[in-house]
């Protein structure tokens, strides 16, 4: 049975609570919510997401919403390397590949979900256990204008692109902080998008990452690396 952890009812109860989870190792934190601790997180990607999720007492699931909508943050974690730079890129959310006649950038949902975010560092290299990987210091950030800026030319240039029936030729390379991937458990998972006629393709859904190098950026600035 899982522990139920309240919804935090501000953001300085939410930052405290991750402040007090630095530099618990995961296995600590699993203990305490009664889950079991995977070997490897080849099979288990979510886990550590998920862990936090309840620890911190996020509400939204997979909504496509803020973790914790009331509040107006978005909860993220960030694994990292010895030398604390990110070891992959973040995931944002999926990107809308049909009826996107008049989405703008101050409407989209990558917007919303990066207006304000709780990153929280995970330290450890691949080769560390999931459960020996340790919880870092918590950052609460909203972007600069000059961050926001990158994002918002990113976007519109990606979603440019899907408009004009060209999803399957955009690739990581494009964007210089945001860039969209296939996002799906598998191969066999499709779709419908707009093709390069103007009607339906099948393609495989597509979702909106960070770059590692705006995330490493982000960090350095905030914690003087």
């Amino acid at each position: 049975m899982n522990k139920t952890v309240s919804r935090p009812e501000s953001v300085p109860v939410l930052l405290k609570r991750a402040q007090q989870l630095a530099g618990l190792p995961l296995a600590e934190l699993a203990g305490e919510l009664r889950l079991p601790v995977p070997d490897n997180l080849r099979r288990d990607k979510g886990w550590i997401g998920q862990m936090l999720e309840l620890t911190l007492g996020a509400s939204a699931g997979s909504k496509p919403e803020q973790d914790f909508p009331e509040l107006g943050v978005e909860l993220k974690t960030i694994p990292l390397d010895s030398h604390a730079h990110p070891l992959e890129t973040t995931f944002v959310c999926v990107a809308p590949l049909l009826d996107i006649a008049g989405l703008t950038w101050e409407s989209c949902n990558v917007r919303n979900k990066l207006s304000r975010v709780l990153w929280i560092p995970v330290l450890g290299n691949r080769d560390v256990p999931p459960g020996e990987r340790l919880i870092g210091q918590p950052l609460l950030w909203t972007p600069s204008e000059e961050e926001e800026w990158l994002l918002r030319q990113d976007w519109e240039e990606i979603m440019e692109l899907i408009s004009l029936g060209q999803v399957q030729q955009i690739t990581a390379r494009h964007g210089q902080a945001l860039q969209l991937r296939p996002k799906a458990a598998n191969g066999r998972a499709l779709t419908d998008a707009i093709g390069p006629d103007g009607g339906y393709i099948q393609t495989r859904p597509r979702g909106f990452y960070l770059k590692t190098s705006f995330t490493a950026a982000l960090l350095a600035r905030h914690f003087m690396l």
